[in-house]
């Protein structure tokens, strides 16, 4: 249902702290990317050549399935 000035209303039921809850997790996630990709550098003992795609689909995989979790867990806890 489209709203005042075309805002959609009724749509978002998260609760307040989902927004906490992604901003740590890609906080995390960025993190956490940055040293697999190290990892994965020193055990090959190069540098890759396409470093950044690599660092992108790593960042990528893990967003897609972390955020799907938080958006999972956190649906219910509205009450509604």
């Amino acid at each position: 249902m489209i709203g005042v000035r075309g805002a959609f209303v009724g749509r978002n039921n998260r609760s307040p702290m989902s927004i906490v809850y992604f901003t740590l997790a890609a906080a995390f996630l960025y993190l956490f990317s940055d040293w697999l990709l190290e990892r994965v550098e020193v055990t090959a003992g190069r540098r890759l050549e396409h470093r950044s795609l690599v660092f992108f689909s790593i960042l990528l995989t893990l967003a897609l399935t972390s955020f799907a979790l938080i958006s999972y867990l956190t649906e219910n806890t509205h009450g509604g």
